[in-house]
């Protein structure tokens, strides 16, 4: 899987999972008639937008994420294609965390929405970092692959030889 669309599904999967756990949170409180829960959350649903809103301000990749690509391996072929695996073994403590939360929600309704607030500001932290990613892609003509690797191990990442884009200037001659 490339990990431009890895990045964007992870963006895309945080954000469905904080809707879930805010619907869910919502539901448990009500149940309860708990209004004051549901404005508490609320209000840390907007910090948490704040939070996430501010750390992804930045157009450039993140420092994780760039030692990550240039820690990549250099490959000639492209790596196994398997999307919904590596999505799984890559993000299997988000799917953990919405599921386990979410089934407790009509036990204790601030739960699912602590961890909606935490869904939200991963969402909207790494909402540019695809786009920083395929500008790398683009400017040195590679295509970078999530390897498959086990869960609990680090991601790695694979360069493969991709097109380069250029782009003329405004001065060149003609």
């Amino acid at each position: 899987m490339r990990f431009v669309d890895f990045l964007r599904v992870t963006v895309m999967l945080s954000g469905a999972s904080a809707s879930v756990l805010g619907v869910v949170c919502i539901a448990g409180a009500s149940n309860d008639a708990n209004a004051s829960l549901v404005l508490f959350v609320a209000a840390w649903w907007v910090v948490a937008s704040v939070v996430g809103l501010w750390l992804g301000r930045r157009a450039e990749t993140t420092p994780p994420i760039a030692r990550l690509l240039a820690d990549a391996k250099a490959a000639t072929m492209m790596p196994e294609h398997r999307p919904g695996a590596t999505i799984l073994n890559r993000l299997w403590p988000l799917l953990l965390l919405t599921v386990a939360t979410g089934a407790i929600a009509f036990l204790a309704p601030q739960v699912p929405g602590m961890a909606a607030g935490f869904a939200i500001i991963w969402a909207l932290a790494w909402r540019r970092q695809d786009a920083a990613v395929q500008a790398i892609e683009e400017r040195d003509g590679v295509s970078f692959f999530v390897e498959r690797t086990a869960p609990h191990q680090p991601m790695k990442l694979v360069r493969t030889p991709g097109f380069r884009r250029e782009i003329p200037s405004i001065s060149a001659p003609s």
